[in-house]
Formats: C-alpha cells, structure tokens, sequence
C-alpha cells in the first residue's frame, strides 16, 4: 500500500492546507494500491508563490548550470528506474515489460534529450543592430494524463527546467504514484527550492486553480479535447499562454502495394499495445476495398494472438486504466455493433477466464463507414476501425474527415506515393511504413488535437518568450 500524502512545495514535503484523500485502485485487481491527498486551491496558490519566488534566481542561471543540473536527474532517475516501471504497471496496469521497455524509457529519455538540446540551442541573435533574446517565460503550470504518466510529465518539465522556467505540476489523479516518484527524483537531484513544485487533486480543483492562478504564466496540458477547451477558458481571462496536447483519431493508409501481412499486423499492434491507451494509436486502418477480406484475416489473427491478463505476467495485454473508461469502452463497443460494423474480434465483456479487474478483449471492426460512431470518436481502448477506399485520393479525404489532427500513418512500397499522402494529411505527425519513434521530432496536434509542439528543441521555444533589444549593437559593430 502507498501512502503518498505530502505535496511538493519550495523544496519541501508538506501536508495539504485541507485534508483530504483519495484511493488509488489497481486496475489489474480493483483493489486499493495507495492513498493520495487531494489538494485545493490554497495548495496551488502557495506552490505558485514558492515558483513564482524561485523564478527570481533560477531565470538568471547559466546554460552549463542547468545542464549539471539535469544530468544530475538522470542519475537519479537510473537509480529509480525500476521503481518507477514498477509503479506505473500499479498504477495504470501497463504491462511490466511495456513499463520497463516504453514506459519508464521515456521519462528518462526526455531529460537526456533536453540536455542535447541545451548544449547547442541559441537563445540569442543578433539582426543588424538589433539583439533577438529567447528568455524563460515564467511560472509553468503542468496538468498531465494518466495514460503515459512519467512520459507525459518529462517532456514538459525538462524543457522547462532547461530554459530556466520553474513550476508547478498536477499530475493525474488517477495515476499519481510516477510523478510522485519523479518528484523523489528531482530532490535527490538538488533541484533548488521553488524551481519544482507537485500538488496532487482534480481537474475541476486543481487543474483549474492552476490553469486560471494570474501567477501562473503557461499552462501545458495533456489529456482529452474536452478538458482542454476548459483549460482554455480558465486560462483566457489572465491571458496566458495555453499549451495543449489532446486527442486524436489517426488514420492508417494502407496503400495498395504496401506489404500487408506486415503493415496490417503492425497497424493492430499499435493500438492494442498500451491497450489501445495512447493518443496518437492509429485507431482508423483505411485499406483498399477490394483487400478488405484479406486484411480482415490478418488482422483477426493478430488481435487474437493478444494475451490478455495480469500486467505481472507475461501478458501482451494488460486493463484499461479505471472503470469508468471500461464502461466507456464497453459502451463504444456495442455501438459499434448497433450500427451495423462487422465484428471480427473481440467485443463487448471481458476476456474469457478474467472475471476482475478492468480487462477489454482486444476488438477489431471492419467495413466500418465514416458516419459510425467508431470511426469518429476517440475511444481509448483496444479498438480498431477499418475501413475500405476505392481510390487514394478517397483514402486521405477520409483520413483527413475528423475533427483531430495529432498523427496519421501511411505504409507502401513507392516512395514517391507515400510522400505524396503524407504531404496531404492533416496532422501533426506522419509515420512512414512503421517508422520508430523519434526524440527529437516535435510531437502536437493540428485541429482539435491541440496547440504547440512538445519533445526536441521545438519544445524549448514553448516555454520562452522573445525579446527585441533596439540599438543592442552599434552600426559599426553590425557590419
């Protein structure tokens, strides 16, 4: 059991201003796995005081300091490592070699590449007499998702801490036990007081004491569309810059000539892995309609070779992340059968032989139409969509048919072809025949999937603001 009842406030492990707690249940078992307090408004505004105070000496350090200083949280963070995969497969049941392989990786590598980054990154330039400045914005306000914890909340406080920015992070209150551990982490590193501050709670209380506090000067948040359009309206009345990261509904072109053993194999692998729990999962597999029974074969064989079981174990599959998201899974599910989807695999229930914990069979649908349900909402489970195109241009006016815009995916053999597709897809990123992930690619949205970019040194312009100094240099000197 884990008692995590302290926020992190200048430097210190203290007692919320008002008690009170919430159970954190394992998705695996449905049992209680540890205990967080919830915090209030009073507990943000005294961590936006202590970052707000912080930013004072902490904006004015030097390039090299900070870059000991994020070297010193990948040590720390080595001698976590297994404590934070650990905690994450408890916390939102990803399977421990998931955890160990992705999940924890992740973390790690954000503040590794946010040193790269720091190293060479310029954050001044000189335009004729004029001085361009690239200075920290201020106090940032971090409200992250449960689905890829430690990853989620990495990729904005590393940057941050490497422009010189300090702030304040409510981690998801469904997942608490990663950001907890990072915050262990970030103080055995010696982050200076106030630079980094954690305050457990809710959205409607802590997200939104973060998002509208005037002390705050960006707020970055990660999670659905409909939480950030609150965000935003929380945040419009002080004018702050809005960071947001939120949902998506990518598609996957298949291309005729594509290898389809492997690029359908592939597509369902994506979405079951992380069951079906990642923002960017290529949920809408759009496949030339005369191989529709072909890909229907394959990709039946390959959700069915998903285990599903205890996230321990040597499951490929572990739950969904609470019951309230199996429920809306579930409901997803039989709408998708209402409305005439042909069901290939999976359904509606649990796996067979698992009668607790929050378990989805890993589902595909095919002959799926652009006006179904499935096809249009964001499900966040283990669901796939496929659906039939009669020529390429139809395949990308149908994926690019969605309100969301955060990644989409194209496999074939010609070159010239996919680059053509992908130059026409609407979306923040574009994976080519399964490319692997890579760090330094700027990650965000177009349409409704958000507003800015995080990961890499497209990061680091989030959380600076630009100066122009006039006159900075002398006629003489500019030439």
């Amino acid at each position: 059991m884990r008692d995590y009842l302290k926020f992190y406030i200048d430097g210190k492990w203290v007692d919320p201003i008002t008690p009170k707690t919430l159970d954190v249940i394992n998705p695996a078992n449905e049992e209680v796995a540890g205990k967080i307090s919830m915090g209030s408004e009073a507990d943000v505004d005294a961590a936006v005081k202590a970052a707000q105070k912080a930013f004072e000496t902490y904006s004015q350090t030097t390039r090299e300091e900070r870059i000991e200083l994020l070297e010193r949280i990948i040590v720390e963070y080595q001698k976590r490592y297994e404590d934070m995969a650990k905690a994450i497969t408890e916390e939102m049941g990803a399977p421990s070699w998931l955890a160990q392989r992705a999940q924890a990786a992740m973390g790690i590598g954000h503040v590794q590449t946010a040193v790269a980054v720091l190293k060479t990154y310029k954050f001044e330039e000189d335009r004729g007499t004029t001085r361009l400045v690239k200075e920290p914005i201020g106090v940032c306000g971090f409200i992250t998702p449960w689905n890829w914890p430690v990853n989620q909340i990495a990729c904005k406080v590393a940057p941050a801490l490497a422009t010189g920015c300090t702030m304040v992070l409510k981690p998801s209150e469904v997942a608490p036990f990663s950001g907890y551990i990072w915050t262990e982490i970030l103080h055995a590193a010696g982050v200076p007081a106030g630079v980094f501050n954690m305050v457990n709670g809710d959205g409607p209380t802590v997200g939104a004491a973060i998002s509208s506090h005037p002390g705050v000067d960006m707020v970055s948040f990660t999670g659905s569309t409909r939480a950030g359009i609150e965000v935003a309206k929380n945040a419009a009345p002080t004018v702050k810059r809005v960071h947001q990261e939120l949902g998506g509904k990518s598609p996957n072109i298949i291309l005729e000539d594509a290898d389809f053993a492997k690029a359908v194999a592939g597509g369902v692998g994506s979405v079951m892995m992380n069951s079906g729990q990642s923002c960017n999962a290529p949920t809408r597999m759009l496949v030339p309609a005369k191989k529709m029974d072909e890909v229907i074969a394959i990709a039946r064989a390959t959700a069915e070779a998903h285990t599903v079981g205890d996230p321990n174990g040597n499951s490929k599959m572990g739950p969904v992340v609470s019951e309230v998201q199996w429920n809306k899974i579930q409901g997803l599910i039989q709408k998708g059968i209402d409305e005439g989807a042909t069901l290939v695999s999976g359904g509606v229930g649990r796996p067979e032989g698992l009668d607790k914990g929050y378990y989805v069979k890993p589902t595909v649908f095919a002959n799926v139409t652009s006006d179904m349900t499935i096809a249009k909402e964001e499900i966040f489970g283990p669901v796939i969509s496929i659906l039939g195109y009669e020529s390429v241009d139809e395949a990308v006016k149908v994926g690019n048919d969605t309100e969301y815009g955060l990644a989409a995916y194209v496999s074939g053999t010609d070159p010239e072809k996919i680059k053509a597709v992908a130059s026409k897809l609407r979306a923040g990123q574009v994976n080519i025949n399964g490319a692997a992930p890579d760090m330094m690619a700027p990650f965000g949205g177009y349409k409704m999937s958000g507003n800015g970019r995080e990961w890499g040194d497209h990061a680091f312009g989030e959380f600076l603001e630009t100066k122009a100094v006039l006159g900075y240099s002398s006629p003489a000197a500019a030439e």
